[in-house]
């Protein structure tokens, strides 16, 4: 039983060296581990305030960087758009341009068709008419070749005249 009971020296001598093992931790070692403690929470509080700052940061760059995506969209759009509206534009002229070349072309062709065919009618009305010529002459010499009949032929050509 005496070993459950302490006695009244070896509690004294125990007090005595836990007060002395405290001044000495609380001479030569408690205020560095209070500032290694205090360092380390600096450390670790400016740790988190430094990562919520960079989440802070990366929301605010993910938020531009949808945005600046958003507008490269709209500008591609815009310029796709464009260079539709520019290619339909001068595929439009082309088609003009060609409408016009053509029109101008059958035009130019119907001139010189007309030409030719008024020059065509022409020469057939010449030659017809040197036909009816050599024709008529050939006639009225087999008619007229005694001197009696070409009297008779005059006196009816002058009667016709005076009748008309």
């Amino acid at each position: 039983m005496s070993l459950l009971t302490p006695h009244l020296g070896f509690f004294v001598w125990t007090f005595v060296a836990f007060i002395i093992v405290l001044l000495l931790l609380k001479k030569f070692a408690w205020k560095p581990i209070i500032n290694m403690l205090d360092t380390r929470e600096k450390a670790i509080s400016e740790s988190l305030a430094s990562a919520e700052r960079v989440k802070s940061e990366m929301a605010l760059m993910k938020s531009e960087n949808e945005t600046l995506l958003a507008k490269a969209r709209e500008e591609r759009a815009t310029l796709l758009k464009e260079a539709r509206d520019t290619k339909d534009k001068m595929i439009n002229e082309a088609k003009e341009q060609a409408k016009l070349e053509a029109n101008k072309i059958i035009s130019e062709a119907q001139v010189a068709i007309n030409a030719q065919k008024m020059a065509a009618l022409t020469e057939v009305k010449n030659q017809v008419g040197k036909l009816v010529i050599e024709v008529s002459e050939k006639v009225l010499r087999r008619e007229l070749g005694d001197k009696n009949a070409q009297e008779t032929h005059i006196k009816g050509l002058v009667d016709e005249i005076k009748l008309n």
